[in-house]
């Protein structure tokens, strides 16, 4: 998403070095990058104004120290700039309240907020072990109803039924009822969407805010909305007192300009990113993190704890001895691998979180994502014995695996070949060789 504005960034400090000392002269040209990429990035003029003056503010005639350039002065003085931006440090929700704890989901139709609410509710029932209901307030869209009821069974919470001819007042009310008299922690209300602001919307979310009486009013904005997207928080934010902001399909195209303005222009925190279409695609929101993310300097701490929660850990250090051997790897092993990897959001949301210079070893792989999912399907097709020795694995065996699979012939061979790279890879791993192995990577899973 951040690609263009860490790109000029990266271009900035090439430019500075050699300087012994950042003054107005040399940071003019770096300030003047910065303003394009964030204008380009789809940031709100007003914040870009003044998020460029406050970096202007704090660089001008920083002394250099130690063995920083004055390029690594200027982006420290631009991290902690983006991380004030979008708000220092992560809020976490508030659930200092008598049960149930009452959230209110607003936002535009089309937001996500009905998956938003399914994947708050997993959150808050995985991690945080509460007692979740979820009820749907939205009588205008059709099927909205069914969606949530849907969502709520595969999550494992539960769901109060409702109607399209019900008020939606009327149903969070008796929604938050029930909740109390069966011992809920939490109510998750999710609301009617519009395909713009109106009056009328906003009379309804008012009357709801008042009538639950909220300890959490979370806005759920798409981030590929661009400067709609702070238009419609800001609206929002004068309407109701909203104690946070979710910023959905931040994983998506979109140039980032949400994410950098929607904190300024409402006042509330971002609490969450939906970063995957996936139920477990959901991540608490970590500015430091992210403007580490947008500098191109990784978010590595974020990627260890999705490996923490996505990982088998005994599998893991099973893995491990026969990687440090560089002996024993196999098709199950490999099979594993896919599937965990399928876990964690796929080859590009580990890339994403890495530092750009290690990310950019596996730069030119286009990622096929559905490749994983074939993989898992031929290698389930094999008997044990293939998979622990491909080597048997001849014409006939491959005719049949094929079939088995609903694949050609041709894609048995081509995984085949793509398990001899990564047994080579875990030689490479075993001997220190990670840039190699990032490299080596854009081979397995890309060029659709």
């Amino acid at each position: 998403m951040f690609d263009n504005l860490t790109g000029r960034l990266s271009h900035v400090v090439k430019t500075m070095r050699g300087q012994a000392r950042l003054t107005d002269d040399n940071i003019q040209e770096a300030l003047r990058e910065v303003r394009l990429a964030l204008l380009e990035a789809d940031v709100a003029l007003p914040v870009v104004k003044d998020f460029v003056a406050r970096i202007r503010d704090r660089a001008v005639g920083e002394e250099v120290k130690g063995s920083l350039t004055p390029g690594q002065a200027f982006i420290g003085v631009v991290h902690r700039e983006l991380t004030a931006l979008m708000g220092n440090a992560a809020e976490p929700l508030n659930l200092a309240t008598q049960p149930p704890a009452v959230f209110l989901l607003a936002g535009l139709q089309g937001a996500g907020k009905t998956t938003t609410a399914a994947k708050l509710a997993r959150l808050l029932r995985e991690e945080h072990k509460k007692k979740v209901l979820l009820v749907s307030a939205d009588v205008y869209r059709p099927a909205a109803i069914e969606q949530l009821k849907t969502l709520a069974a595969q999550v494992g919470v539960d769901f109060f039924p409702s109607t399209p001819e019900q008020k939606p007042v009327d149903i969070a009310r008796a929604a938050v009822d029930w909740g109390r008299r069966h011992y809920q922690d939490v109510v998750i209300v999710d609301t009617a969407g519009r395909l713009s602001v109106d009056e009328e919307m906003m009379d309804e979310i008012k009357a709801l805010h008042a009538a639950v009486a909220p300890i959490e009013t979370l806005f759920v904005v798409d981030a590929m909305q661009g400067q709609d997207a702070v238009n419609t928080a800001r609206a929002f934010g004068e309407a109701l007192p909203l104690t946070g902001v979710i910023l959905t399909k931040l994983d998506g195209d979109s140039r980032g300009g949400a994410a950098l303005s929607v904190r300024q222009v409402t006042g509330a925190p971002i609490k969450f990113a939906g970063v995957a279409e996936k139920i477990n695609g959901l991540e608490v929101f970590h500015p430091e993190r992210m403007s580490s993310r947008i500098l191109g300097m990784g978010d590595v701490l974020s990627l260890v704890e999705e490996v923490h929660r996505s990982v088998d850990i005994d599998e893991a250090k099973k893995l491990a001895k026969k990687v440090k051997s560089g002996k024993g790897f196999d098709l199950e092993d490999y099979k594993q691998q896919v599937s965990q990897m399928r876990k964690m959001g796929g080859l590009s949301a580990m890339l994403d979180k890495l530092p750009a210079e290690l990310a950019r070893a596996a730069q030119g792989a286009q990622v096929d994502e559905r490749k994983i999912a074939r993989v898992e399907g031929i290698i389930n097709s094999m008997t044990p014995g293939e998979r622990a020795k491909p080597e048997l694995i001849k014409a006939s065996r491959k005719r049949r695996i094929a079939t088995g699979a609903g694949v050609s012939v041709q894609e048995v061979n081509q995984l085949l070949n793509q398990f001899e790279q990564a047994q080579k890879m875990m030689k490479m791993v075993a001997k220190g060789g990670m840039q190699k192995m990032m490299r080596g990577m854009s081979g397995v899973f890309g060029r659709r």
